[in-house]
Order: C-alpha cells, then sequence, then structure tokens
C-alpha cells in the first residue's frame, strides 16, 4: 500500500511539473507568431508587394480571428477536453506559419488564419486550465504565463532582423524559427494527455455567455479597455519599428528597441495580478498605467532627441505590460464566481478583439494618406486617454 501511495504521489508531483511546463510553454506561443512581423514588416512588404493598409491588414487578421474563435473555443473544449483543445489549437499554429512563410499574398493570409485559430485557442483556454488547476494560485500562475508571453514576445521582436539578416535566412526562416516553441509545446501536450486526470469535460458553462452579461455597463466597460489595451499593443508591435525608423534610427536598432519595449513591461505582467488581487479597487492602478501610457505616446509624437525616445518606449512597454495583466485580473476580480468569470472572458475577448483588430489597419490606413507618423501618434496618444477612463471605471469594486 505504501508503495502505491508513493507511486501515486510520484505520479501526480510530475504530472504537475509537467503540467506547468506546458502552460509556460503554450504561453511562449501566444505572440511570437505576431510580434515578429512587426520589425520585418518593411522586408516583407518589398517582397510580396503590400501597401501600409495591406500590412496593417495582416497584423489586425489574427485579432479579427481570436474575437470570431473566442465563443466558440469552449464548445470544442467540451467536446475534445482541454487538453486536447490546446493540442490541436498548438498543430493549427505550427502548420500557419510554415504556410505564411510562402512569398505569395494567398499564403501569407491562410497561415495568418491559422495562427488566429491556433492562438484564439490558447487565449481562451490557458486562463481556464489554470483557474481549473491551479484555484488557489490563479492570481501567481497568472503571473507566471503572462509574464512567460511577454518575455517570449520580446525576444521575437528583437531577434527577427537579426535571424533574417545576419543568418541569411531572410523573413520567411525568421518567421518559421517560431514554430520550433509550438513544435516542442505539442509534444508536451501530447505527452500530458496521458496524465490527464479524469478532466475529459471542457467549460460547459461558457459554451453560450448568458444575455444579462451582454447587457451589463460594467462588462462593456472591461470589454472595452480590453479592447484598447489590445488595440495599443499590436498596433504597437506592428508600427512601432517604422516610427523609430522615421526618427533615423536603423532597422536593426528599430526591432530591438521594440524588444526594449516589450521586455520594460515583463516586471509589470508579473506583478500587477498580484498587486491587483490585494485590493478590492483597482482604479489608481489603471490611473498610473494609462499616465505612463499617454506620456509615451505624446513623447514619440511630441520628442525627437534619442533619450526622450528611449524614455516613451519605456513607458509604453511599462503601460503595455501592466494593462494586459490587469485586464485578465479584472475578468476574475469583477466576477462573483467562476461561471460569471468565464462568461465574462468569452464576452470580453470577443468584443474586446474586434476593436484591437482596428488599430494597425486604422493607424497603416492614416500613415498611407499623411505619409507622417503625426497624425497616427496623436491618434495613439487619445486612445491611451480612453484606455486610462475605462480601465478606472472597471477597477471600481463592483460585480457583474
Amino acid at each position: 500500500m505504501e508503495l502505491q501511495h508513493e507511486s501515486t504521489a510520484r505520479r501526480k508531483s510530475t504530472y504537475l511539473f509537467l503540467l506547468i511546463t506546458g502552460i509556460v510553454l503554450v504561453a511562449f506561443n501566444l505572440r511570437p507568431a505576431i510580434t515578429s512581423v512587426g520589425p520585418l514588416v518593411g522586408m516583407i512588404q518589398d517582397d510580396v508587394g503590400l501597401a501600409h493598409w495591406s500590412a496593417g491588414l495582416l497584423m489586425s487578421f489574427p485579432l479579427l480571428v481570436f474575437a470570431t474563435m473566442s465563443p466558440i473555443v469552449p464548445r470544442i473544449a467540451n467536446r475534445l477536453s482541454n487538453e486536447m483543445t490546446l493540442l490541436v489549437g498548438l498543430i493549427a499554429l505550427v502548420l500557419g506559419i510554415a504556410i505564411r512563410s510562402i512569398p505569395m499574398t494567398f499564403f501569407l493570409f491562410t497561415g495568418t488564419l491559422l495562427i488566429g485559430v491556433g492562438i484564439s485557442v490558447g487565449n481562451v483556454l490557458l486562463p481556464a486550465v489554470v483557474k481549473d488547476k491551479f484555484p488557489e494560485k490563479f492570481g501567481l500562475m497568472t503571473s507566471v504565463y503572462s509574464t512567460s508571453m511577454g518575455l517570449v514576445a520580446s525576444l521575437a521582436s528583437g531577434l527577427s532582423v537579426p535571424l533574417a539578416k545576419d543568418t541569411h535566412l531572410g523573413w520567411q526562416g525568421a518567421l518559421i524559427v517560431w514554430g520550433i516553441p509550438a513544435l516542442i509545446a505539442i509534444l508536451l501536450w501530447t505527452y500530458l494527455l496521458r496524465y490527464n486526470q479524469g478532466n475529459q469535460k471542457g467549460i460547459k458553462q461558457a459554451a453560450s455567455s448568458s444575455k444579462d452579461m451582454w447587457l451589463s455597463p460594467l462588462a462593456w466597460q472591461i470589454a472595452i479597455f480590453m479592447g484598447f489595451q489590445s488595440f495599443l499593443f499590436y498596433v504597437t508591435i506592428s508600427w512601432l519599428p517604422e516610427i523609430l525608423q522615421s526618427h533615423g534610427l536603423s532597422i536593426g536598432t528599430a526591432g530591438w528597441l521594440l524588444s526594449i519595449t516589450q521586455l520594460a513591461g515583463i516586471p509589470a505582467s508579473f506583478f500587477i495580478p498580484v498587486i491587483a488581487g490585494r485590493y478590492r479597487s483597482q482604479l489608481w492602478i489603471a490611473l498610473f498605467l494609462g499616465l505612463l501610457s499617454i506620456i509615451g505616446y505624446a513623447g514619440l509624437w511630441l520628442g525627437s532627441s534619442y533619450p526622450v525616445l528611449i524614455l516613451s518606449i519605456i513607458f509604453i512597454g511599462v503601460a503595455l505590460g501592466g494593462n494586459f495583466p490587469l485586464a485578465l485580473s479584472y475578468i476574475g476580480l469583477r466576477s462573483r464566481n467562476a461561471k460569471r468569470a468565464v462568461e465574462l472572458s468569452g464576452m470580453t475577448q470577443s468584443t474586446g478583439y474586434i476593436l484591437a483588430a482596428v488599430g494597425p489597419l486604422l493607424i497603416g490606413y492614416l500613415y498611407d494618406m499623411t505619409h507622417l507618423w503625426t497624425i497616427p501618434l496623436i491618434a495613439l496618444t487619445v486612445v491611451s486617454v480612453v484606455l486610462t477612463v475605462f480601465g478606472m471605471m472597471s477597477g471600481r469594486n463592483r460585480y457583474v
């Protein structure tokens, strides 16, 4: 009996270790397939022949897929299990990365579609898996996987140009590299299915959001906050290198500064969920992050010296790094129970990503119209003000 007990305990311990590793590996893959594109967008445009608005659409397309897939993913998980659905999503991601690297417009967007499907599965299910497996450590695990996302996303931005140029891989090879973490994750989650301890149930309560959630003013405030923070994030990873190049920086330097922008947000992505969970109201956190965002984008707009640019991107990085996990925290903090949290998550992600998808396309269009980054940066500063307002409204101590 003792040997059997020790064997069971050892089996559970192994499963727990592999599960945490698997969660981190999934988090590794939720951004680099997108963040690696921004520094290379100029090369892609030259090779494939895309206008700025088309390149903006390339960045917005995955977000439209996120918005479409978010209500569907729980239904798929309800049939297959969370683990199997995550595995299918990872496979779709790898296929998308491979197809997208074919230098033709059709394959570029088809691959991006599959990438959007794969990432949306992880976006929706990863918080659910964490909530299910680590209910008492939800805040800490949210910090762990959101920080993992930010770390690899920043590396993808910084390494894209060196991989493309210094190793002579070209933009195609530089994008394919980011399929390697997904392949590793596929191997681990295939193995994890053997250790699936009876959690064959999906998220049945999330199959369809209740009507009253869509009528809740607080739910819409959180959705708009989620949408605008994603708007700013995807615009930044899409166009910051080009904005910095307009200030006279090289393409390589601009790519690494985008990486620094994301690295600056990693401490915030770890500590914000932990700090937010200790207070009933997060209004002051939203105000602080919002002010950093406003100052950062205004600095890119009004400043021209190198120190001002560096300070601006650091402010932007901290704001972006903190607002995303704050939005995730709101989903749990503004809900009285797990069922309502899942309903709120589905609602905010589906509507929020529609708003976010407008960002890269709109900013690219504004640049095409003016051939200057002045109007786009003014727009980003105004969006930061709106983000701050809705972040503060969402941070009040209320429930949906």
